[in-house]
């Protein structure tokens, strides 16, 4: 894609316990492709996409930073979450362990990234489920209020990485219906759900998170994630929270600054 103008650079991180589909949803987004068996990451893998908000009439560039799950690279990932503006965090639907992990992920973004980060909760992997409609039931609302429900608790052996600082509530809190899954029911193996939607949403709104469910494989919601994500940043620029001279998350472009950029995954090194 050559010469296009941005006006934001907004920098992502994407973290969650290992094979929740993370680096899936990262090729999902820049390359519009599947990857059906992606090796391990190792350390963190990079991908750049651009994006417009219509009602804004902004473009978006993302810089996107894919971290890796295991233990083992927590101090390498830790130091990719300083200054992150967004944040999706991936859970598995067919995997509860996944979900209870969750707590311990978001406490480790909020103390590294910036205090304003706007996390968003991504569902992952609606495809597998036997329902593949990820749509919530028709009597949910996404104005319900935190009544009552069960959130997830810290789990163990959950990663994160980066020095930063406690997250600030996103402004608004928005969850998209998701369209029908494109995937076909006989070909896809089934797996049982073990998080519910309305769980998911409920621990989203008392933690102050935006959620939607996706699917890397069909690619439903995967862009519309960053997109609602980045909305909501565009809205704390707006408020004048984010700092151009110190949110190193966001970037605005210089006038008649025009760049070329390549949608692109790119593997970044684990170690020295």
């Amino acid at each position: 894609m050559a010469g296009i103008t941005w006006h934001y650079v907004l920098k992502f991180i994407i973290t969650g316990d290992p094979a929740v589909g993370k680096s899936s949803l990262l090729v999902r987004l820049t390359d519009q492709r599947f990857l059906a068996n992606p090796d391990p990451t190792l350390g963190v893998e990079f991908g750049s996409k651009l994006i417009t908000i219509p009602e804004e009439n902004k473009v978006i560039k993302l810089q996107c930073w894919d971290t890796a799950g295991q233990e083992t690279f927590r101090a390498i990932t830790r130091s990719y979450y300083r200054g992150a503006a967004g944040c999706l965090l991936v859970y598995d639907v067919t995997s509860r362990e996944t979900f209870e992990h969750l707590q311990t992920w978001l406490a480790d973004v909020r103390k590294h990234a910036d205090p304003h980060v706007t996390c968003i909760l991504v569902g992952n992997k609606v495809d597998l489920c036997e329902d593949t409609d990820p749509s919530p039931p028709a009597d949910s609302s996404a104005n319900a209020g935190p009544s009552e429900g069960t959130a997830p608790t810290s789990g163990s052996g959950t990663t994160s990485t980066t020095p930063a600082a406690p997250t600030a509530t996103p402004a608004n809190f928005s969850t998209v219906k998701p369209t029908k899954s494109s995937i076909s029911p006989s070909k896809v193996k089934r797996k049982a759900r073990e998080v519910t939607y309305e769980e998911a949403e409920l621990w989203a709104k008392q933690e102050g998170l935006l959620f939607v469910e996706a699917s890397a494989k069909s690619g439903v919601n995967v862009e519309q994630a960053f997109v609602d994500a980045s909305r909501d940043i565009l809205e704390k620029i707006k408020k004048g929270v984010f700092d151009d001279d110190r949110s190193p998350g966001v970037k605005q472009s210089q006038p008649n600054t025009n760049l070329t950029l390549e949608d692109r995954v790119v593997k970044s090194a684990c170690c020295a």
